[in-house]
């Protein structure tokens, strides 16, 4: 059986580890796939053993229980010695080196500046004296995870304790996986470049139930034991990762604390609940722990007893028959865990500033944490009680401060429901009135529509406004009281009116299908509510784009833990039939678009949200046929395989058709007479009485979480829903609702003080000045060098606003842009000392002042090493030319090489292409079946790939011998024939799919071969890539290519140029740009007509003042003491009128141009 890389599996990681001082003798192979036999039992158990044979081998999905598979032969090393070289990887970056991976190898990785680790606010401790190291990793790729807030909150938290240190981790992607495999290197944290096994703690992040499969992923790819019982494979010794023992793995987020069940067999502890509070005390209990030399059960023994929000799956066992629900198994431990509960902090919030573009690529401040609304299918507003709100000071002088700190341009102020943030007008308005010069930009996440007034459009409105999303959820009002989402038709016409009336055209919708109590009239009721909205808001307008649109996103209804309906559920054919339902229905409304989501995948969820401890075989027996978070979006078929294999090899697949079909209607009693409010004077209840439902009693497999509202209130708002009463709000409302949440455990709601309404001053105008423009040259190398051009724009931007520079805006209504642009685009992975950037600011300053200022917010790999001040227009008012139409030429140094001189990459630029295999023992999926389906491959295929791999063998070996072979003269007399050719023409497509043929020989200015004296010279002092002395079968050539601001030779076309007269593919390892040359600006002709009447005015008007000083006194802009007499601009009256239209040209027809292409 073999396993193939599978794409952008994603899992969120934290870990931790004491010093290297101490290196146990066993050999275990966390960071290479190469150790002795005897050291690697545990990595075959958790499946994360690497075989070298089965790089070539493509295997097929299958559902067959694996067959065991002898490990391959490999090197002797022990534990110290792999260790010791990790170490050595982490911190060495010479000649272009980080992580262990080269500069090459770095080039050809999709954004690099994923994993680099240098973000501005990135923290970097020292390893050895910290005594607690934790790594607070994402389970999503690195766009997602860095703009996570609770990511940032606690890699912030954890850093400001003495004596811990917090990396960061991210789920890598396709390239970067083959990558580490091929060099056989294990997962990293970005800021060491240590490998995860290496710290004490990894916490892994599980905020959606189908990321439980991501979880087992990313312990894969870090060489982790899979499940607590493998990774206490030391039960009597000291518990030290630096002697050996494996991390203690944790999770947490809001599925966690909802139901860690279905994940708890992968977990040695459950953080439940919020984590600001819980993360330093965990790394307080386990300094203790260290110290006292406590083994691996008796160090979580007192994080379960000593640190409160802490669940040890180990310690409770589910006994068959009781529906899932665990009990303790060792005294001591608490019956049920108490839910941590705490304060938002945004002065906290303000962290790291990704270099790379981000989901939410922006400043998020968090306004109000928890929800008391009390909607009946939210399981965060029931999860996040109660509801506090952050004082409208703290807000205001986060937003400032973070923005100037951050120099981001937009913001977003965070809650479950910001509208519940009474102060969010006050707030809003005071932060965009002080950042009112400042071109920010607000965004709001979540709001109540009947809260959507004047005052929060005037927040969001003005440049780069934002877009605006509704939640009605139902689309009658019938069935809104059911859910209680407390929200009338009227309410719902006044948001949407307020919001076209303040110049929204679109306005997106959320709705659900399959509530409880839903019939089909409610679900008709969508697309009557949305054709009701269009028609009454903007009515029949003249213009199409005065049209309201709507965009519908529909969900399928997912019922979750803790909330009144999560006894709930719906079977899928009623989802497709409802669908149906309501797409013919949609199709006769016009301005309608609509997102639906997967049934399948709704289902899913369903499953294992509410499942139990015997899902655990089942995640991890899917994800070894290949499920995992990106396949649910691009390959759901293959997923769902994975999962119904999964399932039936368990034995469960009646929990699933339980699922599937609709076990239990919860409001089945709906229309019953019998029961209260259903007619005919019932006064049956659901939830206690002679009528109740004993299904409600149950227990269940997330009983043993103490959230703080009682199972005897989510009962009783059962019933409520049944007879459609709503429940207000008990934060602004001041009644109790009684669910159990206030006390001294949780707290009380928090509601803040709301500040008077300010004066709204008005939306930012963009200040277009051009008063100085300032020339910077600047470096670009190091990490650095990995930041693409796009990316390095908006670091550029950044930096100038941390600065506080003021910096001339463009004056788009829609986009307003600051100035600053840059000469060229770097290839990724190049170096510079030559890089130009021009800024134009409204204000007069000293440069150097501006360049010290600038320099201090760049990272270390970009130096401003000139600035000068040159000109903005010319004396005839025109603007100078920008540097985009002066430039002409760019000269490198560039590092070449012939096939066979240098080791191949691991991975191929641009992608990963087709991933290797491994193999693996219970690890990860896609395994070859073979014929028989007995899980063994093929003879022939392995017979193939022994043949391919010898003929690759013979082949590298003689690429290698010419290689050697290849001589300065060889090169000289290449270059030379380059610079001979009368042509060489290559086939461009453009994006709409036309080629045509360019020639590329007259780009190509200059190109000489370095012998070693020229090398020497060239890179003197300089801190590039490039070997001093190049090695056998690779050379240093210095390259002048033409470019303009339409495009120009690039180093690679040079290479192919180079290439045709050598008869290889050359391969470039190394770029260095040297020079940007630019052409001199060309000034306007001088206008003599126009000197000759200005000199003529001032000579009358000289006259005037001597002969009639009275007529002359104030005269400075007329000829003569006729205030209406000619203006001394008025030359233009002088000239000799333009020649009339020639008759023959009346008759041509209108096209564009026709006039002036005559003239």
């Amino acid at each position: 059986p073999t396993r193939r890389t599978r794409t952008c599996a994603l899992t969120h990681i934290a870990t931790m580890s004491a010093s290297t001082s101490a290196i146990s003798a066993k050999a275990r192979s966390c960071f290479a796939g190469t150790a002795p036999r005897g050291s690697r039992r545990a990595l075959a158990r958790s499946g994360a053993t690497a075989a070298t044979s089965a790089d070539k081998c493509r295997a097929r999905r299958s559902l067959t229980p694996r067959a065991a598979v002898a490990e391959p032969p490999g090197p002797s090393r022990t534990d110290a010695e792999i260790r010791a070289e990790e170490a050595i990887l982490a911190g060495d970056d010479s000649d272009g080196t980080i992580a262990g991976f080269t500069k090459l190898e770095w080039s050809c990785i999709q954004t690099p500046a994923r994993y680099l680790g240098n973000e501005i606010g990135a923290v970097h401790k020292d390893w050895d004296s910290a005594e607690v190291r934790f790594t607070m990793a994402y389970p999503e790729i690195y766009e997602v995870g860095a703009s996570n807030l609770g990511h940032v909150v606690l890699y912030t938290i954890l850093n400001n304790q003495p004596g811990m240190l917090c990396d960061r981790s991210y789920l890598p992607g396709e390239d970067m996986e083959q990558l580490m495999k091929s060099k056989d290197r294990k997962l990293f944290a970005v800021e060491s470049k240590r490998p995860l096994a290496h710290f004490d703690a990894l916490g892994l992040s599980l905020a959606y139930e189908l990321g439980a499969v991501n979880i087992l992923e990313m312990l894969h790819l870090s060489g982790v034991p899979l499940s607590w019982k493998e990774r206490d494979d030391k039960p009597d010794e000291v518990w030290d990762v630096d002697n050996g023992s494996w991390p203690l793995v944790f999770i947490g987020g809001p599925t966690a604390t909802s139901n860690p069940e279905p994940v708890a067999d992968f977990c040695d502890f459950v953080c439940i609940g919020d984590g600001e509070d819980i993360m330093p005390e965990i790394g307080e209990c386990l300094k203790k722990c260290k110290r006292e030399k406590l083994n691996r059960e008796e160090t979580l023994f007192r994080l379960a007893t000593e640190v409160v929000g802490v669940y040890v799956p180990r310690f409770y066992d589910s006994p068959p028959g009781w529906g899932g629900a665990v009990f303790p198994i060792r005294e001591g431990v608490p019956e049920r865990v108490l839910r941590r509960v705490s304060d938002p902090n945004p002065l906290m919030q303000i962290g790291l500033v990704p270099y790379v573009s981000t989901v939410h690529d922006r400043l998020t401040v968090e306004i109000r944490r928890g929800c008391t609304r009390g909607c009946r299918f939210c399981q965060p507003g029931m999860l996040t009680r109660p509801a506090r709100d952050v004082d409208p000071e703290v807000v205001v002088e986060a937003v400032e401060r973070g923005m100037r700190d951050t120099g981001y341009n937009e913001f977003s102020l965070l809650s479950l429901s910001c509208s519940d943030y009474l102060a969010l007008p006050s707030v809003g308005l005071e932060i965009k009135n002080r950042l009112r010069d400042e071109n920010v930009t607000l965004s709001l996440p979540s709001q109540r529509i009947d809260r959507f007034d004047d005052s929060v459009a005037n927040i969001l409105g003005g440049a780069g406004k934002a877009g605006l999303t509704f939640a009605p959820e139902a689309g009658t009002q019938r069935l809104r009281d059911i859910v209680n989402k407390g929200l009338t038709n009227d309410e719902l016409l006044h948001g949407v009116q307020t919001a076209y009336d303040r110049g929204w055209r679109n306005v997106k919708l959320y709705f659900m299908i399959g509530l409880p109590g839903e019939t089909d009239a409610d679900v008709l009721g969508i697309a009557e509510t949305v054709e009701w909205l269009i028609k009454t808001v903007a009515g029949n307008v003249a213009r199409k784009r005065d049209e309201l649109t709507l965009t519908l996103t529909l969900s399928n209804f997912t019922p979750k833990p803790h909330t009144p309906f999560q006894w709930h559920s719906v079977s899928t054919d009623e989802f497709e039939r409802r669908g149906t339902l309501l797409k013919a229905a949609l199709k006769k409304v016009r301005n309608v678009k609509s997102n639906w989501t997967s049934i399948r995948i709704s289902a899913m969820e369903d499953f294992i949200g509410r499942g139990d401890r015997a899902l655990c075989p089942v995640i991890r027996r899917s994800w070894e046929l290949g499920a995992h978070k990106d396949t649910w979006w691009d390959g759901q078929d293959a997923s769902f395989r994975a999962f119904d294999g999964a399932i039936a090899e368990a034995g469960l697949d009646w929990k699933y058709r339980q699922v599937v079909n609709g076990e239990w209607d919860v409001l089945e009693k709906l229309g019953d007479k019998d029961y209260r409010a259903q007619g005919g004077g019932g006064k049956g209840r659901v939830d206690r009485g002679a009528l109740a439902d004993e299904r409600l009693d149950a227990p269940l497999p997330w009983d043993h979480i103490d959230t703080g509202i009682a199972k005897w209130w989510l009962k009783a708002d059962l019933q409520k829903a049944l007879e459609g009463i709503t429940v207000p709000d008990c934060s602004h409302s001041g009644i109790c609702t009684e669910c159990g949440v206030c006390g001294d455990e949780f707290g009380e709601n928090v509601v803040a003080e709301v500040p008077p309404l300010p004066v709204f001053e008005g939306h930012y105008t963009p200040d277009g000045r051009r008063t100085q423009r300032l020339r910077f040259r600047f470096t670009k190398d190091g990490k650095e060098s990995f930041i693409g051009h796009l990316d390095t724009l908006r670091l550029l931007e950044r930096a100038a606003r941390r600065a506080a520079l003021p910096v001339s805006m463009t004056r788009s209504p829609y986009s307003s842009r600051p100035r600053i642009s840059t000469a060229m685009a770097l290839p990724l992975g190049a170096s510079s000392e030559a890089e130009m950037m021009e800024i134009v600011l409204t204000e007069k300053m000293n440069a150097e002042e501006v360049r010290a200022k600038l320099d201090e917010q760049l990272p270390a790999g970009m130096r401003l090493t000139e600035v000068e001040d040159l000109p903005v227009k010319y004396l005839n008012g025109r603007y100078m030319e920008t540097m985009n139409e002066l430039l002409n030429s760019a000269e490198f140094l560039v590092h070449v090489a012939v096939p066979g001189a240098v080791a191949k990459p691991g991975v191929t630029a641009g992608g990963a292409g087709d991933a290797p295999s491994w193999d693996v023992e219970g690890g990860g999926a896609f395994f070859d079946a073979g014929k028989n389906g007995d899980g063994i491959p093929e003879a022939e295929v392995e017979e193939e790939d022994a043949e391919a791999a010898a003929a690759a063998a013979a082949e590298a070996a003689a690429e290698a011998k010419a290689a050697a072979a290849t001589t300065p003269e060889d090169w000289r007399g290449w270059v030379a024939g380059a610079m001979a050719l009368d042509s060489f023409k290559i086939k461009k497509t453009s994006k709409k799919g036309n080629t045509r043929q360019v020639d590329l020989r007259p780009q190509l200015l200059g190109l000489e071969y370095m012998d070693q004296t020229a090398v020497d010279a060239a890179l003197k002092g300089k801190h590039i890539p490039i070997p001093p002395t190049p090695q056998a079968g690779t050379a240093l050539l210095r390259f002048k290519g033409e470019y303009t601001g339409a495009g120009g030779l690039s180093v690679d076309n040079m290479a192919k140029i180079l290439g045709s007269v050598a008869g290889k593919e050359l391969q470039v390892l190394h770029s260095h740009r040297v020079a940007i040359s630019l052409d001199e600006p060309t000034p306007p002709k001088v206008d003599k007509l126009w000197l000759d009447n200005i000199v003529r005015a001032e000579a009358f008007m000289g006259l005037e003042r001597i002969w009639d000083p009275e007529a002359g006194v104030n005269n400075r802009g007329h000829m003569g003491g006729d205030t209406d007499g000619d203006r001394i601009d008025n030359h233009k009256s002088y000239r000799p009128a333009e020649e009339k239209e020639k008759e023959s040209e009346k008759d041509l027809p209108p096209g564009r141009n026709n006039k002036w292409k005559k003239k």
